[in-house]
Protein backbone atom coordinates (compact mmCIF):
# COMPACT_ATOMS: atom_id res chain seq x y z
CA UNK A 1 0.00 0.00 0.00
CA UNK A 2 1.21 3.59 -1.25
CA UNK A 3 0.92 5.81 1.77
CA UNK A 4 -0.04 9.52 1.31
CA UNK A 5 2.53 12.69 1.11
CA UNK A 6 1.52 14.01 4.54
CA UNK A 7 2.52 17.32 4.39
CA UNK A 8 1.44 18.83 8.32
CA UNK A 9 3.70 21.49 9.70
CA UNK A 10 3.77 19.74 12.75
CA UNK A 11 3.57 16.87 14.30
CA UNK A 12 4.87 16.10 10.96
CA UNK A 13 5.92 13.06 8.71
CA UNK A 14 8.63 10.80 9.55
CA UNK A 15 11.10 8.51 7.56
CA UNK A 16 8.98 5.47 7.05
CA UNK A 17 12.21 3.37 7.86
CA UNK A 18 12.16 4.75 11.13
CA UNK A 19 8.74 4.35 11.81
CA UNK A 20 9.25 0.25 10.57
CA UNK A 21 12.33 -0.29 12.87
CA UNK A 22 10.14 1.53 15.85
CA UNK A 23 6.99 -0.91 15.36
CA UNK A 24 10.14 -3.97 14.96
CA UNK A 25 11.17 -3.03 18.51
CA UNK A 26 7.72 -1.89 20.02
CA UNK A 27 7.32 -5.02 22.46
CA UNK A 28 11.05 -6.01 22.70
CA UNK A 29 14.25 -3.97 22.41
CA UNK A 30 17.27 -5.65 20.95
CA UNK A 31 16.52 -8.78 23.22
CA UNK A 32 16.03 -7.00 26.68
CA UNK A 33 11.99 -8.09 27.32
CA UNK A 34 11.07 -4.62 26.92
CA UNK A 35 9.40 -2.00 24.93
CA UNK A 36 11.65 1.21 25.33
CA UNK A 37 8.16 2.96 26.53
CA UNK A 38 8.44 -0.07 29.33
CA UNK A 39 11.88 1.00 30.41
CA UNK A 40 13.42 2.85 33.78
CA UNK A 41 14.97 6.18 32.42
CA UNK A 42 18.24 4.99 35.20
CA UNK A 43 18.90 1.58 33.01
CA UNK A 44 21.28 0.63 31.45
CA UNK A 45 19.32 -0.23 28.55
CA UNK A 46 18.06 3.20 28.06
CA UNK A 47 20.92 4.94 28.99
CA UNK A 48 22.57 3.16 25.78
CA UNK A 49 19.94 4.62 23.59
CA UNK A 50 20.14 8.20 25.04
CA UNK A 51 24.21 7.93 24.94
CA UNK A 52 24.42 7.00 21.37
CA UNK A 53 21.17 9.74 20.54
CA UNK A 54 23.50 12.43 21.85
CA UNK A 55 25.90 11.28 20.10
CA UNK A 56 24.50 11.04 16.67
CA UNK A 57 22.82 14.57 17.37
CA UNK A 58 26.19 15.91 17.99
CA UNK A 59 27.94 14.23 15.05
CA UNK A 60 24.85 15.37 12.24
CA UNK A 61 25.22 19.26 13.59
CA UNK A 62 28.95 19.26 14.43
CA UNK A 63 28.00 20.28 17.89
CA UNK A 64 31.13 21.48 19.71
CA UNK A 65 32.66 20.07 22.84
CA UNK A 66 31.56 23.44 24.64
CA UNK A 67 28.05 23.19 24.06
CA UNK A 68 25.87 20.51 26.00
CA UNK A 69 22.98 18.78 24.37
CA UNK A 70 19.56 18.45 26.49
CA UNK A 71 16.56 16.23 25.88
CA UNK A 72 13.83 18.44 27.98
CA UNK A 73 10.28 18.49 27.61
CA UNK A 74 7.81 21.29 27.43
CA UNK A 75 7.78 22.29 23.64
CA UNK A 76 9.38 25.57 21.63
CA UNK A 77 6.58 27.45 23.51
CA UNK A 78 7.59 25.75 27.14
CA UNK A 79 11.23 27.34 26.25
CA UNK A 80 9.69 30.29 25.42
CA UNK A 81 9.23 30.91 29.20
CA UNK A 82 12.41 28.79 30.13
CA UNK A 83 15.30 30.65 28.58
CA UNK A 84 14.18 34.12 29.87
CA UNK A 85 14.40 31.99 33.43
CA UNK A 86 17.71 30.78 32.59
CA UNK A 87 19.01 33.22 30.84
CA UNK A 88 17.52 36.85 31.17
CA UNK A 89 18.82 37.31 34.89
CA UNK A 90 15.57 39.74 35.15
CA UNK A 91 17.31 42.66 32.78
CA UNK A 92 16.25 43.01 29.60
CA UNK A 93 16.36 40.69 26.56
CA UNK A 94 16.42 41.23 22.75
CA UNK A 95 13.77 40.34 20.71
CA UNK A 96 13.62 40.42 16.41
CA UNK A 97 10.17 39.69 15.89
CA UNK A 98 9.52 38.39 12.58
CA UNK A 99 6.48 35.69 12.28
CA UNK A 100 3.46 34.65 14.59
CA UNK A 101 6.24 32.29 16.91
CA UNK A 102 9.15 35.39 17.67
CA UNK A 103 5.73 37.02 18.19
CA UNK A 104 4.66 34.52 21.00
CA UNK A 105 8.23 34.01 22.71
CA UNK A 106 8.24 37.99 22.73
CA UNK A 107 5.28 37.96 24.75
CA UNK A 108 6.20 34.90 27.08
CA UNK A 109 9.46 36.34 27.82
CA UNK A 110 7.73 39.70 29.25
CA UNK A 111 6.27 37.79 32.11
CA UNK A 112 10.31 37.10 33.44
CA UNK A 113 12.57 40.16 31.34
CA UNK A 114 12.10 43.32 30.21
CA UNK A 115 11.48 42.02 26.86
CA UNK A 116 12.49 44.64 24.01
CA UNK A 117 11.73 44.65 20.48
CA UNK A 118 14.89 45.44 18.55
CA UNK A 119 13.60 44.85 15.21
CA UNK A 120 9.99 43.90 13.47
CA UNK A 121 8.32 43.10 10.14
CA UNK A 122 5.14 43.25 11.42
CA UNK A 123 4.15 46.37 9.07
CA UNK A 124 4.65 43.96 6.09
CA UNK A 125 2.64 40.99 7.08
CA UNK A 126 5.66 39.16 8.11
CA UNK A 127 6.76 38.71 4.72
CA UNK A 128 10.77 39.96 4.58
CA UNK A 129 13.33 39.89 7.16
CA UNK A 130 14.64 43.26 8.75
CA UNK A 131 18.58 44.51 7.90
CA UNK A 132 20.45 43.38 11.17
CA UNK A 133 22.04 46.61 10.53
CA UNK A 134 18.38 48.38 11.33
CA UNK A 135 18.19 46.33 14.26
CA UNK A 136 18.22 48.51 17.67
CA UNK A 137 19.92 46.32 20.22
CA UNK A 138 19.94 47.19 23.81
CA UNK A 139 23.77 47.73 25.16
CA UNK A 140 23.43 45.55 28.11
CA UNK A 141 20.76 43.04 26.79
CA UNK A 142 21.30 39.84 28.15
CA UNK A 143 20.62 37.52 24.92
CA UNK A 144 19.32 37.92 21.43
CA UNK A 145 16.53 36.24 20.65
CA UNK A 146 15.13 35.36 16.75
CA UNK A 147 13.21 32.25 15.02
CA UNK A 148 15.46 31.11 12.30
CA UNK A 149 12.10 29.69 10.31
CA UNK A 150 8.75 30.87 10.93
CA UNK A 151 6.85 27.66 10.80
CA UNK A 152 3.45 30.19 9.62
CA UNK A 153 4.77 32.49 7.72
CA UNK A 154 7.31 31.22 5.43
CA UNK A 155 10.25 33.28 6.94
CA UNK A 156 13.66 31.96 7.02
CA UNK A 157 17.23 33.14 8.05
CA UNK A 158 19.66 31.96 5.39
CA UNK A 159 22.39 32.91 7.38
CA UNK A 160 22.04 33.61 11.10
CA UNK A 161 23.07 37.29 12.08
CA UNK A 162 26.64 37.88 13.11
CA UNK A 163 25.99 39.80 17.05
CA UNK A 164 29.96 40.83 17.03
CA UNK A 165 29.74 42.43 14.05
CA UNK A 166 26.99 45.03 15.28
CA UNK A 167 28.85 45.23 18.14
CA UNK A 168 26.65 43.35 20.44
CA UNK A 169 28.65 40.78 22.73
CA UNK A 170 25.08 39.06 24.29
CA UNK A 171 24.59 35.08 23.04
CA UNK A 172 22.62 34.82 20.50
CA UNK A 173 19.42 32.59 21.16
CA UNK A 174 17.52 30.73 18.13
CA UNK A 175 14.61 28.60 17.90
CA UNK A 176 15.47 26.10 15.02
CA UNK A 177 12.44 23.77 15.81
CA UNK A 178 10.91 23.83 12.28
CA UNK A 179 14.21 24.29 10.38
CA UNK A 180 16.84 21.64 12.39
CA UNK A 181 18.97 19.11 10.57
CA UNK A 182 17.82 20.73 7.09
CA UNK A 183 20.85 23.19 6.90
CA UNK A 184 24.27 23.36 9.08
CA UNK A 185 24.43 25.68 11.86
CA UNK A 186 27.30 28.01 12.78
CA UNK A 187 27.92 27.55 16.12
CA UNK A 188 30.41 30.48 16.65
CA UNK A 189 27.34 32.42 16.36
CA UNK A 190 25.23 30.96 18.25
CA UNK A 191 24.75 30.59 22.94
CA UNK A 192 21.71 28.24 22.70
CA UNK A 193 19.38 27.16 19.95
CA UNK A 194 16.16 25.12 20.61
CA UNK A 195 13.34 23.17 19.25
CA UNK A 196 10.84 20.83 19.45
CA UNK A 197 11.46 17.46 18.15
CA UNK A 198 7.95 17.52 16.47
CA UNK A 199 8.54 18.79 13.01
CA UNK A 200 12.36 17.51 11.38
CA UNK A 201 13.17 14.89 14.00
CA UNK A 202 10.97 13.11 15.61
CA UNK A 203 7.32 12.32 17.42
CA UNK A 204 6.00 15.54 19.66
CA UNK A 205 6.76 15.53 23.54
CA UNK A 206 10.84 16.04 23.08
CA UNK A 207 12.68 19.14 23.07
CA UNK A 208 16.02 19.66 22.31
CA UNK A 209 18.30 22.28 23.89
CA UNK A 210 22.08 23.00 22.66
CA UNK A 211 23.27 25.48 25.18
CA UNK A 212 27.01 26.59 25.42
CA UNK A 213 29.28 26.11 28.93
CA UNK A 214 29.44 29.71 29.99
CA UNK A 215 25.45 30.19 29.62
CA UNK A 216 24.92 27.54 32.34
CA UNK A 217 24.35 29.01 35.34
CA UNK A 218 22.29 31.99 35.02
CA UNK A 219 18.76 30.72 36.31
CA UNK A 220 16.43 32.83 38.51
CA UNK A 221 15.51 31.97 41.62
CA UNK A 222 12.35 30.98 40.50
CA UNK A 223 13.51 28.60 37.89
CA UNK A 224 11.98 25.29 38.36
CA UNK A 225 14.92 22.66 38.86
CA UNK A 226 13.38 20.47 35.54
CA UNK A 227 14.30 23.68 33.55
CA UNK A 228 17.70 24.87 35.21
CA UNK A 229 19.87 24.43 32.23
CA UNK A 230 22.50 23.63 34.55
CA UNK A 231 20.85 20.86 36.97
CA UNK A 232 19.72 19.40 33.39
CA UNK A 233 22.88 19.26 32.23
CA UNK A 234 24.81 18.02 35.70
CA UNK A 235 22.36 15.20 35.41
CA UNK A 236 22.45 14.34 32.01
CA UNK A 237 19.15 14.85 30.92
CA UNK A 238 18.06 12.36 33.67
CA UNK A 239 17.26 15.16 36.70
CA UNK A 240 13.48 14.15 36.09
CA UNK A 241 11.91 11.79 33.88
CA UNK A 242 12.81 12.45 30.45
CA UNK A 243 10.91 11.83 26.60
CA UNK A 244 11.98 8.34 26.50
CA UNK A 245 10.10 7.21 23.73
CA UNK A 246 11.05 10.59 22.01
CA UNK A 247 14.25 10.40 22.17
CA UNK A 248 14.57 6.59 21.32
CA UNK A 249 13.15 7.91 18.00
CA UNK A 250 14.48 10.77 17.37
CA UNK A 251 17.90 8.74 18.01
CA UNK A 252 16.73 6.42 15.18
CA UNK A 253 15.81 9.54 12.91
CA UNK A 254 19.45 11.01 13.92
CA UNK A 255 20.79 7.67 12.81
CA UNK A 256 18.78 7.82 9.45
CA UNK A 257 19.43 11.63 8.39
CA UNK A 258 23.12 10.24 8.55
CA UNK A 259 22.99 7.90 6.32
CA UNK A 260 21.37 10.03 3.64
CA UNK A 261 23.64 10.49 0.42
CA UNK A 262 23.41 13.38 -2.46
CA UNK A 263 26.32 12.97 -4.95
CA UNK A 264 29.37 12.92 -2.78
CA UNK A 265 27.42 14.47 0.27
CA UNK A 266 26.05 12.89 3.22
CA UNK A 267 24.16 13.72 6.74
CA UNK A 268 22.66 17.28 6.85
CA UNK A 269 24.69 18.51 3.35
CA UNK A 270 23.07 16.32 1.91
CA UNK A 271 19.87 16.90 2.97
CA UNK A 272 20.36 21.21 2.65
CA UNK A 273 21.01 20.42 -0.88
CA UNK A 274 17.54 17.83 -1.22
CA UNK A 275 15.45 20.56 0.23
CA UNK A 276 16.77 23.30 -2.06
CA UNK A 277 15.51 21.31 -4.93
CA UNK A 278 12.58 20.67 -3.10
CA UNK A 279 11.69 24.03 -2.59
CA UNK A 280 12.88 25.40 -5.98
CA UNK A 281 10.52 22.88 -7.62
CA UNK A 282 7.60 24.01 -5.50
CA UNK A 283 8.46 28.43 -5.47
CA UNK A 284 9.23 28.01 -8.88
CA UNK A 285 5.75 26.59 -10.40
CA UNK A 286 4.13 29.28 -7.92
CA UNK A 287 6.19 32.02 -9.01
CA UNK A 288 4.86 30.92 -12.39
CA UNK A 289 1.24 30.54 -11.77
CA UNK A 290 -1.36 33.36 -12.49
CA UNK A 291 -3.62 31.08 -10.26
CA UNK A 292 -1.48 30.74 -6.94
CA UNK A 293 0.36 33.19 -4.85
CA UNK A 294 3.47 33.48 -2.54
CA UNK A 295 3.75 36.53 -0.79
CA UNK A 296 6.87 35.95 1.07
CA UNK A 297 10.36 37.87 0.03
CA UNK A 298 12.13 35.43 -2.31
CA UNK A 299 15.13 36.50 0.05
CA UNK A 300 13.98 34.90 3.18
CA UNK A 301 11.46 31.86 1.69
CA UNK A 302 11.47 29.03 4.01
CA UNK A 303 12.71 25.64 2.83
CA UNK A 304 10.40 23.93 5.15
CA UNK A 305 7.47 25.69 5.38
CA UNK A 306 5.74 26.69 2.03
CA UNK A 307 2.56 28.78 2.85
CA UNK A 308 1.01 29.55 -0.73
CA UNK A 309 -2.82 31.09 -1.86
CA UNK A 310 -4.98 30.58 -4.70
CA UNK A 311 -5.87 34.19 -6.33
CA UNK A 312 -9.57 33.26 -5.89
CA UNK A 313 -9.52 31.60 -2.29
CA UNK A 314 -13.41 30.34 -3.24
CA UNK A 315 -12.11 27.49 -4.56
CA UNK A 316 -9.80 26.46 -1.14
CA UNK A 317 -12.35 23.92 -0.02
CA UNK A 318 -12.28 22.31 -3.27
CA UNK A 319 -8.54 22.32 -3.69
CA UNK A 320 -8.30 20.89 -0.27
CA UNK A 321 -10.79 18.02 -1.49
CA UNK A 322 -9.11 17.16 -4.16
CA UNK A 323 -5.86 17.10 -2.58
CA UNK A 324 -7.24 14.26 0.29
CA UNK A 325 -8.66 12.92 -2.98
CA UNK A 326 -4.85 12.69 -4.60
CA UNK A 327 -3.32 11.74 -1.41
CA UNK A 328 -1.80 14.85 -0.57
CA UNK A 329 -2.54 15.72 3.33
CA UNK A 330 -2.83 18.48 5.84
CA UNK A 331 -2.51 21.85 3.08
CA UNK A 332 -4.51 24.11 4.91
CA UNK A 333 -2.68 26.93 5.99
CA UNK A 334 -2.89 27.68 9.83
CA UNK A 335 -5.91 29.38 10.60
CA UNK A 336 -4.19 32.87 11.67
CA UNK A 337 -2.77 33.14 7.71
CA UNK A 338 -4.98 31.20 5.94
CA UNK A 339 -4.57 30.04 2.59
CA UNK A 340 -2.77 26.97 2.19
CA UNK A 341 0.91 25.88 3.78
CA UNK A 342 2.88 22.69 2.45
CA UNK A 343 5.47 21.30 4.92
CA UNK A 344 8.38 19.88 3.18
CA UNK A 345 10.30 19.00 5.99
CA UNK A 346 13.70 16.05 5.73
CA UNK A 347 11.36 13.01 5.69
CA UNK A 348 9.24 14.46 2.40
CA UNK A 349 10.92 12.66 -0.56
CA UNK A 350 11.08 14.63 -3.76
CA UNK A 351 8.45 12.54 -5.14
CA UNK A 352 5.97 13.91 -3.04
CA UNK A 353 6.93 17.49 -3.74
CA UNK A 354 6.51 16.66 -7.45
CA UNK A 355 2.99 14.96 -6.49
CA UNK A 356 2.00 18.25 -5.14
CA UNK A 357 3.15 20.25 -7.98
CA UNK A 358 1.25 18.10 -10.60
CA UNK A 359 -1.87 18.19 -8.86
CA UNK A 360 -1.85 22.04 -8.38
CA UNK A 361 -0.84 22.19 -12.10
CA UNK A 362 -4.15 19.67 -13.28
CA UNK A 363 -5.95 22.19 -10.55
CA UNK A 364 -5.45 24.91 -11.93
CA UNK A 365 -5.56 23.89 -16.11
CA UNK A 366 -9.35 22.62 -14.53
CA UNK A 367 -10.51 25.77 -12.83
CA UNK A 368 -8.85 28.55 -14.55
Amino acid sequence: MTRPYNFSAGPAAMPETVLQRAAEEMLDWHGSGMGVMEMSHRGKEFGLIATQAEADFRTLLAVPSNFHVLFMQGGGLGENAIVPLNLSRGTTADFVVTGSWSVKSHKEAQRYCNANIAASNAADGHTRLPEPSTWKLTSDTSYVHVCTNETINGVEFQELPDLAALGCKAPLVIDFSSHVASRSVDWSRVGLAFGGAQKNLGPAGLTIVVVRDDLLDRALNICPSAFNYKTVADNHSMYNTPPTWGIYVAGLTFQWLLHQTEGELSGVAAMEQRNATKARLLYDFVDGSAFYDNKVDASCRSRMNVPFFLRDENRNEGFLAGARDAGLLQLKGHKSVGGMRASIYNAMPLAGVQALVGYMREFERTHA
